[in-house]
């Protein structure tokens, strides 16, 4: 059976996720990979990435039980510079080798960027480029923010019932980010953190 890598930030994982990793479960093995950004062996959460990745494989795992596997392989460790340039630098080939170090056979990865395949496809790693879904895991954190104002919105619908009772179990996460500044960065179009980044 041929593997499905899902390369994503999933903070939170929305709506659009699941519908994703569940197509890629029709024909496929999936592995999910929730992004980390690692200093000293600590993960750095912020505005832009508040949830940890072991909320982030719970929130999976309520949804899809064993049917997947999530892995901690999309990791980068500080000082986050040393991925860039891609291609050139030796910790982005790093990188790749640690995204595939459990994967055996056959494989692809999914995305539903065109950039990012074409990121995906020089480093040969196989890409298949879906249609990109309209709701977004920014706009997701961004009415769970407001909703700390007080602002009423329904955040809870944009997400699986699963997560969202998560999500409300740890809502101090929410409340700690909602009014702190984002402190990340592009960087040919990804988000890093800017502590560790240098």
């Amino acid at each position: 059976m041929t593997i499905a890598i899902y390369l994503a930030h999933l903070n939170p994982v929305t709506n659009a996720h699941s519908e994703i990793i569940k197509d890629l479960t029709k024909s496929d093995q999936v592995v999910v990979m929730p992004v980390r950004f690692l200093i000293d062996g600590n993960e750095v959460n912020s505005k832009s990435f508040p949830f940890t990745f072991e909320l982030r494989k719970q929130m999976l795992e309520s949804v899809f039980g064993d049917s997947i596997t999530v892995s901690s392989n999309y990791t980068f460790h500080a000082p986050f510079k040393k991925y860039f340039p891609p291609l050139v630098s030796r910790g982005s080939w790093e990188l790749r080798k640690e995204i595939l170090s459990e994967i055996e056979g056959d494989y692809y990865t999914y995305t539903g960027d065109k950039a990012e395949g074409l990121m995906l496809k020089i480093y040969r790693l196989k890409p298949k480029v879906g249609q990109r879904k309209k709701l977004s895991a920014t706009s997701v954190k961004n009415d769970m923010y407001d909703s700390v104002s007080g602002n009423k919105n329904d955040w809870e619908k944009q997400v699986p019932k699963s997560v969202a009772e998560i999500i409300n179990k740890n809502w101090n996460i929410v409340e700690k980010f909602a009014s702190s500044e984002d402190n990340t960065m592009r960087v040919l179009g990804m988000k890093f953190p800017r502590e560790g980044y240098t």
